[in-house]
């Protein structure tokens, strides 16, 4: 092998992030008009698509000089971010405190205490204001610990620019200018606004479709400009949705909401993995789930170009979505539904 062909040598992990692949949907798209393909952000070296602004953002305040060696960085997450967070926070020296929405699985718990991140788990259906809330204790922790950084991707306008540079641009190469559709899961807001942005500035024909859960206010607002208090209650998506409006999310470009159940949404992403071999996260199902949706109110064509962003890996919800008995306990499965995994063959 000549050393021009030598596989390239990364510095660090770092530096896989970005350019994820897309991926064409056969089987559980078959017959819908139309070509409908996956960005799989599970392929960043985090497994999420959080990787993405998690270094933008970091990487802005070292140039800034906000951020030195030794200091520590404070986020609010549901998981994803925050294991971003910490694994840039070990190639690069921080400390990394993170609190944490007690919905957040016990899998993604364990996985950011594995990277060395102290954490604070924080009741998850509180008010955004409340003292115990993750968007409160963050604040605190940040006020309280000398030399810390808050990263606050739900109001830092850099999660959006984050994905105006590098998500936008990787989905319009890929699909070569030919994306009639983008659809995404919203909470902070910051992948489908920034896509969205760099995409409709190549073509503002394009229709952008954010993905809400029952529970939040983001759909509602975005048709009245007023959060409505009664639309907020539990639910168990995570990552997805709000109970308050993230100054993140650009509410003008995105065209449309659609809203999904949380019952819906892991057995979408369930039939995912046994169709089409993906193994994606519960945003994943909620993503495609939405899709469903729009597909039974025809409102797809045959010439349209589909574009879903799966914003991350399975194996962050092998407790809940992946798990029959969770499934059975949130009345998502009972006797008369057929569980989608198999049973285990034990050799004695």
């Amino acid at each position: 092998m000549s050393l021009d062909r030598q596989p390239k040598i990364f510095n660090n992990i770092l530096e896989l992030i970005g350019d994820t692949p897309l991926v064409k949907l056969n089987k559980i798209t078959q017959g819908y008009p139309g070509t409908y393909i996956a960005k799989i952000e599970a392929f960043n070296p985090g497994q999420s698509s959080k990787d993405r602004i998690a270094l933008y953002i970091i990487e802005d305040a070292e140039k800034k000089g906000i951020l030195k060696p030794g200091d520590t960085i404070i986020e609010t997450t549901s998981g994803n971010t925050g294991f971003s967070i910490a694994m840039a926070s070990i190639v690069k020296g921080y400390d990394c405190i993170l609190a944490v929405s007690s919905k957040s699985s016990p899998d993604k718990i364990d996985m950011l205490k594995s990277m060395g991140a102290k954490v604070y788990v924080c009741p998850a259906n509180v008010k955004a204001d409340d003292p115990r809330s993750y968007y409160e204790v963050a604040k605190r922790l940040h006020n309280e610990i000398e030399g810390s950084v808050y990263i606050n991707q739900y109001f830092n306008d850099l999660n959006t620019e984050a994905h105006f540079k590098s998500t936008g641009p990787e989905i319009w190469r890929q699909t070569a200018g030919k994306i009639t559709h983008l659809v995404v899961c919203s909470g902070t807001g910051g992948t489908i606004s920034g896509t969205a942005q760099y995409i409709k500035s190549q073509n503002p024909d394009v229709k952008v479709i954010g993905v809400d859960a029952y529970g939040s206010v983001l759909k509602k607002y975005h048709e009245t400009r007023e959060v409505d208090s009664n639309e907020i209650y539990p639910y168990r998506i995570e990552g997805l949705g709000k109970n308050l409006i993230p100054s993140a999310t650009d509410f003008n470009i995105i065209d449309a909401f659609v809203k999904v159940t949380d019952e819906s949404s892991a057995h979408t992403a369930r039939e995912l993995a046994h169709t089409e071999g993906i193994f994606g996260g519960y945003t994943s199902g909620a993503v495609l789930q939405a899709v469903k949706q729009l597909q039974d109110e025809n409102t797809f064509k045959p010439s349209d170009v589909v574009v879903m962003i799966f914003p991350d890996h399975g194996s962050r919800y092998m407790s809940k979505v992946y798990n029959d008995q969770w499934m059975k306990e949130q009345g998502f499965m009972d006797d008369t539904l057929k569980p989608t995994t198999k049973p285990i063959a034990y050799i004695k």
